[in-house]
């Protein structure tokens, strides 16, 4: 009966809340990512700017505060929490969200809310319950209680900082407790939205006259030039600016890579998993469109993507090739950028579904896939040539030691320090690129550059 009722009609999830329960279900059932969801309900549906805007608040939110969320309603709700009904329990967490997180959205009308969806469509009985529970929270709302952190750190960290707790044990071994309260933190802020200037089509000076004569508020970024941050979060994307190519939306983070490459323009580069194009976009940029570029993504959907992020931008000296990058042969560069795909555990402020997606399992399978490539990679180089191997997480496993078996397997091959052309701030021991979001406050990301010595 319940399955019926959530299917039975999408008109059934109606509003901002409806929307948000329906979307946050999905996660819940499958493995899609957040991102992808909101961007096809939206796709779908009428709403305008505030109401999009809404909608993206309230289910990165309840995804972000999740482990909070659901320690607060275990203690509330009688019997196991995790066996609830999906639309009861996804209804309960939006409007807990609302309560603990929104100021704006006054708790009666949030439980209001919640109550009269769940009557729609599951009944007056979970509806009575759902009332109950949250008004129950509502009444005890300062006294809520953690786990002790005096006797048990990791479960306080884990459920007050909402991370899981075998990623929450990791960071404390590795850093202690003070760096990772910090680092939870921070990777629970709301996202910063960062705009990479595009030289192939403007200037810095231009596109700060241009968001100046919009309204928009920025500042310069902290580390590169030719990144902006904008103060505040905008549906920029649908600016005619963006259409027209004059910048991307990428994190400042992103940048450190292809700086660490060194192209020139003239030089033959490979861009080794190049969707959805940020970074190839970039290295174009950098190059001022003269040699070439080729970009490697083994899906057809993913190459589309990539093709129409570089034909916005006006990337012309780049050539998009549908292959597996391990079975690309026949052909050397000067440069390889090899940006692998990772666990992306250093994105949890933009992308907080992947904390609860992720495991130890996970950041094993991927750095032998990431060794496989870092090689695939050196191999299409020539001598003298330089290869950056880059990733968007902070994990070990994934950055240095996969850098320190290649290494230690490929003799004419010399890893070379960051420290002369960077800020200290973003290096790491080994002079490597290594940002921190506690630290440098943008994404967590791993660039180390290698020399193929001969």
């Amino acid at each position: 009966m319940n399955e019926v009722r959530e299917y039975s009609g999408l008109n059934l999830y109606q509003g901002v809340r409806g929307l948000a329960i329906k979307i946050l279900n999905r996660v819940d059932r499958t493995d899609a990512y957040l991102d992808k969801l909101l961007e096809i309900e939206l796709k779908h549906s009428e709403f305008e700017g505030p109401d999009k805007a809404l909608l993206f608040e309230i289910v990165h939110g309840v995804i972000r505060w999740l482990g909070r969320i659901d320690w607060i309603l275990n203690g509330f709700y009688r019997g196991q929490f995790s066996k609830c009904i999906p639309n009861v329990k996804n209804a309960m967490r939006v409007a807990l969200y609302q309560i603990l997180f929104l100021d704006r959205v006054p708790h009666h009308a949030a439980v209001n809310e919640a109550v009269e969806f769940v009557k729609k469509l599951q009944g007056q009985k979970p509806a009575d319950l759902t009332n109950a529970v949250l008004r129950n929270i509502i009444r005890n709302k300062d006294g809520i209680r953690y786990p002790n952190q005096d006797e048990d750190k990791i479960s306080y960290f884990s459920a007050y900082y909402s991370h899981p707790s075998w990623l929450v044990k990791r960071w404390v071994k590795r850093y202690g407790e003070d760096f990772t309260e910090k680092l939870l933190i921070a990777n629970n802020e709301k996202p910063t939205l960062y705009l990479r200037v595009n030289e192939l089509k403007t200037n810095s000076d231009e596109l700060k006259a241009l968001l100046n004569k919009v309204g928009l508020k920025f500042t310069d970024a902290k580390y590169l030039n030719n990144f902006i941050k904008l103060n505040n979060l905008t549906n920029i994307a649908s600016w005619e600016k963006f259409k027209e190519g004059y910048f991307s939306i990428q994190d400042e983070s992103t940048g450190f890579s292809c700086r660490l490459l060194d192209t020139k323009p003239g030089m033959r580069v490979l861009d080794l998993c190049a969707a959805p194009g940020g970074k190839t976009g970039l290295i174009a940029d950098i190059m001022k469109n003269e040699g070439e570029i080729v970009a490697i993504d083994r899906f057809e959907s993913r190459a589309k993507i990539l093709e129409k992020n570089l034909d916005r931008l006006g990337a012309a000296n780049v050539r998009i090739e549908i292959i597996d990058a391990n079975e690309f042969e026949g052909e050397y560069f000067d440069r390889v950028l090899v940006d692998a795909p990772c666990s992306g555990i250093g994105t949890l402020t933009k992308k907080p579904d992947i904390k609860w997606k992720r495991d130890l399992g996970d950041i094993r399978k991927l750095s032998e896939l990431q060794y496989q490539l870092l090689a695939k990679g050196a191999s299409l180089l020539k001598p003298n040539g330089v290869i950056v191997y880059s990733t968007c997480t902070i994990e070990p496993e994934e950055n240095i030691e996969v850098v320190n078996k290649f290494l230690s397997n490929q003799k004419n091959f010399s890893l070379i320090s960051a420290k002369d052309d960077f800020d200290s701030a973003v290096i790491d021991e080994n002079g490597c690129i290594q940002t921190m979001p506690n630290i440098n406050g943008i994404d967590g990301a791993f660039a180390a550059k290698i020399i193929k010595t001969s």
